[in-house]
């Protein structure tokens, strides 16, 4: 939005009515934009015309960057009435196909300084529609997005839809603003379910901006949801919860960089997609690859925008199987995990702690060796085989296991049975 302000702004009432050459025009609107944006930038073509509708159409636009923002085409249609006022403001801007990475925008400071609070007493842009607009995230993944915004003063939405195209179920947001109140009704679909809510800004000092919201994530399903985003999840299954978001800042950049979420989650039914806990266990954490079924998965994650990405911590998680509790706490960041925990094995019989570390599809799992005899601990969770241990793993199986001896196996005799 930034960059197509500043390309309609160069345009001005002297291309409005002087109407130069195109040839001239691209190279004067090029010259213009780069001192708004700070960058370098090369436009193929323009062409400007008042006749039967003015419209202004921008092809080819291509900043020089290491990662280039471009736009192929962007057509720009002026109000009649305000023409006659001597004044340009642009009904309708049209974009079609453009690559946005995220590290080339955040340099382009001066358009991004259009705040949220902007003083213009009239509408600057009343609608935006775009199609195939990539958005290129801080860890190079591409998303593809189709959209349309309508305007009203000080760049408030009054009404905007968004859609991730190519995805099945379908991904969309809506926004609707109430009446002219600083608050907008959300409407959200993804992984075929819904999180519905509300969104309120609030003006702060010095013209920064408050954000808070709420959402209503109901019978979300996980990995369809991140897959559709290009991201793979570790677990699958139908969650629902209460978000609760918060952010600050003058622009709207500002506040998506600070944007921070905290959500109840709750599923009443889960698979570890990657891991087998029950291998985990029996091997002291030397083998997990597999699948783990979960009774139910409960816990808080929050969410931290920043300038390099999104860190995600889960905290009070609990997760029930057929015959393991796991209770733990974990933080993901950049692709890679780090979580602490503790299993408890029959009703709380035996309490393991452990930890997780590494990248997320092959974390590394470690269980202190007092809490392992043998294939015993395994014994304990693996079904139909080896021995239960009849009271919790202690002092006296950590000396044990330093001194590599191996622990007597109970018998029948010993009245612990299979």
């Amino acid at each position: 939005m930034g960059l197509a302000a500043a390309l309609i702004g160069a345009a001005g009432l002297t291309a409005v009515f002087l109407l130069p050459s195109d040839q001239e025009l691209a190279l004067w609107l090029a010259e213009e934009a780069q001192q708004q944006l700070g960058v370098k930038l090369s436009i193929e073509s323009v062409h400007w015309a008042l006749l039967p509708t003015p419209v202004l159409v921008v092809n080819g636009l291509r900043t020089q960057q290491a990662e280039p923002v471009s736009i192929q085409q962007l057509r720009a249609y002026p109000g009649t009435r305000m023409l006659l006022e001597r004044k340009l403001a642009f009904e309708i801007v049209d974009i079609d196909t453009a690559v946005l990475p995220l590290q080339s925008v955040r340099a382009m400071e001066a358009a991004l300084a259009i705040g949220v609070a902007d003083g213009n007493t009239f509408v600057p842009l009343e609608h935006l529609t775009f199609r195939n607009l990539v958005w290129i995230s801080y860890s190079g993944i591409a998303l593809s997005f189709d959209g349309e915004v309508d305007f009203a003063l000080h760049w408030r939405p009054q009404r905007a839809m968004l859609v991730r195209t190519g995805t099945t179920p379908a991904v969309t947001l809506a926004l609707t603003r109430e009446a002219q109140a600083d608050r907008w009704q959300t409407r959200i679909q993804v992984g075929g379910g819904t999180a519905h809510g509300n969104l309120e800004m609030k003006a702060g000092e010095n013209g920064t901006m408050h954000l808070s919201g709420q959402l209503a994530p109901r019978e979300v399903e996980v990995a369809s949801a991140l897959e559709s985003f290009n991201r793979r999840s570790p677990i699958a299954g139908k969650a629902s919860g209460q978000t609760v978001l918060s952010a600050h800042g003058k622009s709207v950049d500002a506040l998506m960089r600070s944007l921070h979420t905290q959500t109840r989650f709750v599923f009443n039914s889960a698979t570890l997609l990657r891991f087998d806990l029950n291998q985990a266990i029996s091997t002291g954490g030397k083998k997990h690859q597999g699948r783990t079924d979960l009774q139910s998965l409960t816990g808080r994650m929050d969410s931290q925008n920043g300038l390099e990405g999104t860190r995600i911590t889960v905290t009070d998680m609990k997760a029930q199987t057929a015959k393991v509790t796991v209770t733990g706490k974990a933080t993901v960041y950049h692709g890679h995990v780090e979580a602490s925990g503790n299993l408890d094995l029959l009703g709380g019989a035996i309490g393991v702690p452990f930890s997780l570390s590494g990248p997320m599809d092959t974390p590394k799992v470690s269980v202190p060796p007092g809490f392992l005899a043998g294939a015993a601990l395994g014994t304990a969770v693996l079904p139909g085989i080896g021995t239960v241990i009849g009271a919790r793993i202690g002092g006296a199986l950590d000396k044990i296991f330093h001194q590599g001896a191996k622990p007597d196996v109970p018998t029948k005799k010993s009245g612990i049975h299979h």
